[in-house]
């Protein structure tokens, strides 16, 4: 039976292993290549203030916090699941992020403007259309080329472990592999659900401000106003989606909920899948450090 006075938990999938974000703290756990768990437990700092919690502020808060937070623990765990000749460097990790997201943002924000732009320079509805055709292609296109590599495929079953371990905890079960086996891969509050909310919104607000502003006469000038306005509002993008999402996660009986997270859930077809017990006793491990809880079988180190 759900028990949904318990408190929310989330989480992502690292190398070899899952991150949860719980009620005492956060908690990392990594198969390391001998076949031993670790983990590692981080404090939350400002988690009950109050300005953190409130509607809006919140969403911009998680998204630059998610960043910090994703790039220390995707370090952990690769240093962990890695050879000890494979250490990865606090310097190489964080170039690696902004690479990353210098690319994320060049890809799915830069280019899809620049096109509809070109190809439409005086008509703003097609040339938002199509930007918006374009931005959904390369996104979903992006995580179906991805899911064919062998790293990403175990990254995406730790994914299916994550959730089935947070509805274990939901549901009031035993956190025990054997229980978590039993549940959906497919989460309604999943970051690839997130990510296509984003998506949605973005098409809206893009489309509304580029017909309040000016069109500048050279086009030099108006690519480069399109895209910085683009990436200005991306936080307040975030956090839209942050409550909008929030909001459907608590009234998923509702119809019109119940379509808006179809494509979410549909698209976490392709970004999880099925994980064998071993990795859903590392995602365990994981939620109970998170919780507080007495961990027996697995390490814990510090860093």
């Amino acid at each position: 039976m759900s028990n949904n006075n318990r408190a929310s938990i989330g989480g992502q999938a690292v190398i070899e292993g899952v991150m949860m974000r719980g009620t005492e703290c956060l908690a990392t756990a990594v198969r390391r290549p001998s076949g031993e768990i670790v983990y590692k437990k981080t404090k939350l700092i400002g988690k009950n203030s109050s300005f953190a919690k409130k509607p809006f502020i919140r969403g911009v808060l998680m998204l630059f916090e998610s960043l910090v937070i994703g790039v220390k623990e995707l370090t952990f765990s690769a240093n962990q699941a890695g050879e000890d000749d494979e250490k990865l460097s606090d310097k190489e990790a964080v170039f690696t992020t902004i690479f990353s997201l210098a690319l994320g943002i060049g890809i799915f924000i830069v280019l899809p403007s620049i096109v509809g732009s070109f190809f439409f320079p005086t008509n703003r509805m097609y040339a938002n259309l199509t930007e918006a055709i374009l931005r959904l292609i390369i996104f979903v296109g992006y995580i179906w080329g991805i899911s064919f590599s062998k790293e990403v495929g175990r990254v995406f079953e730790y994914h299916g472990a994550e959730h089935k371990s947070i509805y274990t905890y939901e549901n009031g079960l035993e956190l025990t592999p054997e229980n978590a086996k039993k549940f959906t891969t497919l989460h309604p509050r999943c970051g690839t659900s997130f990510l296509f909310i984003v998506m949605f919104i973005a098409i809206i607000v893009f489309s509304v401000i580029d017909f309040m502003l000016p069109i500048p006469t050279n086009l030099f000038t108006k690519f480069l106003l399109k895209v910085v306005v683009r990436i200005l509002l991306m936080p307040v993008i975030a956090s839209l989606a942050y409550e909008l999402q929030k909001y459907s996660s608590c009234h998923l009986n509702n119809p019109l909920i119940k379509l808006i997270s179809l494509p979410g859930l549909a698209l976490q077809k392709i970004t999880t899948r099925e994980p064998d017990l071993d990795e859903l006793e590392v995602a365990i491990v994981a939620i109970k450090a998170s919780l507080g809880e007495e961990v027996n079988n697995a390490t814990e180190v510090f860093e």
